[in-house]
Formats: C-alpha cells, structure tokens, sequence
C-alpha cells in the first residue's frame, strides 16, 4: 500500500502543495497508474500518450517523473515539453494520439501544481481520479516496455490555428499572459493573424513565480495593467490568459471587463451567424441570464449544466453542441476545432468576430440587456454539510419560485437569480447573484443569504 494525501484526487484533475503533498514520486506513481488505465480502458498494450508540462519552477521535475511512471506501464510517450494546455491538448488531437497528460497548477498560486489528464477523446475526472488514487494505493498497476519521443507542437499549432482566420481590417489587440505558459507562444501566435493585426504584449516573458500579478483573468485585480494599456493604446480588445491559458478574459475598447459569459455570447452570436438557427450552446449554472435571452432571441439553444470544464465537455458531446463553457473562461470551441477549451483559439476568433462586426466591441455590447451581479461569492462550510445545505435551499426555494438544480439550487426570481452550489474542490458554499438593478439585486441577495443565516453560515468571501 502507497501512502498519498488523498486531498490531492479533486473532481478535475489532480493538484496540491508541491513538497507536503505532490513530489516526484507521487508524480512517478500518477504516471504509471494514469497509463496502467490507459490500456485497460484502450485495450492496447502499448497507448500513445502526449505529456506537457507549464512554466512552473516545479514542472519539468514532476513531468520527467511522470514519463518515467508511463514507461514504466508500457506507455509510448510523445514529450511535447513546455506548451500551454490548449496546445498539449491540440497535440492530442490533432495528431490522433490515445490521450494526455499535462503538468500544471492552472491558476492556482505558484506552490502548487497538478495534473490534467485525458484519453480516448475524454477528460478523465470524477471516479476516474478515485479510480487513479485507487491503484496508487494498492500498488494496482502494469508493467511494460514503454519508450519517449519528443516532439514540437507549437509551430504546428501556430500554423494551423492562425490559418483558420483571415482579418480584414486593421485591429489593435492588447494581450496580457500574466508570465504564464501563454507567454511562450501567445504573441507569436496573435501576429501570425497578419499585417492587419498589431499586437501589444504586455508580462508575455514565461516566469512561474508570476511577479507582476496572478494569471488568473477572473479576478478584476488582474486586469487593472490590461485595462489601463487598452485606454493607454486605444486598442480595439485585450485578451488576458490564465496560467496555462485555456481560460479567457477580454477586455473592451473602452476598459470594460468581459465575462466568460459575455464571450460565450459573443461566440454563440457568431455561430448562429455562420450556421444558422437552432445551434445548441452549453453553458454552466453560473452564466448570466442575459446569456440565454440574447442567444434564444436569435435562435439559438441554451442548455445549463453543473459548472466544471469537464462536465461541460461530456455535455456538449452528449449534445453534439458545437459550442460549449463557463463563466470562469473555460471555452470549448467545436466548430472548426476539436472541442476542447483553447484560451489562445478563444482570442484568434475574438479579433475576427471583432474586425468583422467593423464597429467597437463597447458599441455591441451595450446593446445587450444590462444586469448587475455579483462577482462569485464563498461561503465558508464543511464537507459533510455543504451538499446537505444546497438540498436544503432547494426545498425551501422551491415552495415559492422555480429552482433549477442541476448544479445546486439556482432561484429564478423573473427579474433575477441567485445561485448557491456546493463547491467540487473545497469546503465552501459557492454563490452568485444578478438582477435588473441594483436594488432588486440587493433584495435578491438579502432574501437568500437571511436563508444561509438561519443555516448557519457566515458571510462571503470574494473569489474564484
């Protein structure tokens, strides 16, 4: 039996402290179960696997171990090295390999890191991880042969994505990578749009330690150095990218901030634009209801789901949807793409849509019905109650408004929402509330939060 703090299996992915809970070992061991599953699950006994790792101080050591657990399993190993996710996942699919697994802390703060995994065309998370920790513990894994080849992704990926887009006017595009593992191919990528495209790169050198903020575009502090350059430049858009950049955030020409949510609209507009009504897009519990309004009012179909990228995924497959996504920037891009979220393809087509529509991304915006909402809201609980309290809300809600609960309760007050959800990874109430106005905005969060009182639950922090 193999001893690993078993807080490091979320429902996603796999992650933690570098040192006190992830080390090589534990890397080691992650690798040659995550490939043992391949080939019970593939039935091969040698699965060609892709392995990538971000800019974290930490990453190359970890990756090197995973290698050694996948060889070690029988496992051929296709070593992309440092790539954002997006592109270890282009590798993947592009070249038709079994499945991956990526080295990365995401957006987490840089003492940790993790690991993203996929195969046969699928995230691997939820019982999968359990399954992974499983064969950890009880040393369950096979034994082979395996081999590894490096390889070079971003040339490829750069040739292939920039090729989808031609830009027809001149725009001017912000692009803050927070020092992530955007930053080794973001820019490069952007210019490849053409001559029409000017891009103005702001923290795009790779540095794990993030000195200059977190590279997390959910939170507003991360934005303040891209909001400032867009007005500084007069730029058209900003774009800004999580750490491994398969998350989004934009920026407008005036300095406004816009949503994952927002994006996804966007996006969804563009779709039903390109390929007409009826285009089916998956989006999480979390997504403004301007979303749905705008999207069925030009005929398309919004499907809400549980938030999670994976879960979001197995959905839009289920549905055949060719869009997909979260209000935190998770984006899944099927329409020409291979369905995965890519922060970097999710920018390219946000410079089109924008030199195509030939008017400010501001001036379209404000044409949308206007909410106001919170930012996503912690509230502090425990394991064992959190689920307990969201079916209790549910009930309670539910004796005087609609309550969709495919993800915690969402309280439909016809004029607004408020959402309490029970966080996959931590001990805390996740909640966000939006409306018509500020007031009934108010009113809504009152109602809702007088309810967590009477539970027992504290006030909220702010965050992602």
């Amino acid at each position: 039996m193999t001893t690993v703090n078993p807080h490091i299996f979320r429902q996603y992915d796999i992650r933690g402290v570098v040192g006190p809970d992830v080390t090589a070992q534990v890397a080691e061991q992650i690798g040659r179960a995550y490939a043992s599953l391949a080939r019970r699950r593939l039935g091969k006994d040698q699965p060609v696997l892709s392995l990538g790792r971000d800019n974290r101080l930490t990453s190359n050591e970890l990756a090197d171990a995973v290698s050694r657990g996948m060889v070690a399993a029988g496992a051929r190993v296709v070593d992309v090295g440092l790539v954002p996710t997006p592109a270890h996942s282009f590798s993947v699919a592009h070249w038709g390999l079994d499945g991956g697994l990526q080295v990365t802390g995401s957006h987490n703060p840089p003492q940790y890191n993790g690991f993203k995994m996929t195969l046969g065309g699928r995230s691997i998370f939820g019982d999968s991880i359990q399954e992974i920790r499983r064969m950890i513990a009880e040393s369950d894994y096979e034994s082979g042969e395996g081999a590894v080849e490096h390889r070079e992704v971003l040339g490829e990926y750069v040739q292939v994505l920039a090729a989808k887009f031609t830009i027809d006017r001149p725009i001017k595009v912000v692009v803050d990578c927070g020092n992530g593992t955007g930053s080794i191919v973001a820019v490069e990528l952007l210019r490849a749009l053409g001559p029409n495209v000017e891009v103005i790169p702001i923290f795009c050198e790779s540095d794990g330690t993030f000195p200059n903020h977190h590279p997390d575009p959910v939170v507003d502090k991360n934005l303040v150095d891209i909001i400032a350059k867009v007005k500084e430049t007069g730029a058209d858009l900003g774009v800004a990218f999580d750490g491994d950049a398969d998350r989004i955030g934009a920026i407008d020409d005036q300095g406004g901030i816009v949503r994952g949510d927002t994006l996804l609209l966007l996006y969804g507009l563009d779709l039903i634009q390109k390929h007409g009504p009826g285009q089916k897009v998956v989006m999480d519990v979390k997504c403004s209801q301007q979303l749905t309004e705008v999207l069925e009012s030009n005929g398309g179909v919004a499907i809400m789901n549980a938030t999670g990228h994976s879960l979001i995924k197995e959905r839009m497959k289920e549905e055949h949807a060719l869009l997909a996504g979260e209000l935190s920037g998770h984006i899944m891009f099927g329409d020409d793409y291979y369905g995965f979220d890519d922060a970097l393809y999710g920018a390219l087509l946000l410079i089109d849509i924008v030199a195509r529509s030939g008017r400010p991304l501001s001036a379209w915006l404000a044409e949308f019905p206007q909410f106001v909402s919170t930012a996503e809201l912690r509230y502090p609980a425990t394991e064992e109650t959190k689920f307990e309290i969201v079916g209790r809300a549910t009930a309670h809600f539910r004796k005087d408004h609609d309550v969709i609960d495919v993800d915690g309760a969402r309280v439909l007050f016809g004029d607004g929402w408020g959402l309490i959800r029970a966080s996959n990874t931590e001990p805390v109430l996740v909640a966000r509330y939006e409306a018509r106005s500020a007031e009934r905005l108010e009113e809504i969060r009152s109602t809702m939060e007088g309810w967590l009182q009477g539970e027992g639950i504290g006030g909220p922090s702010v965050g992602h």
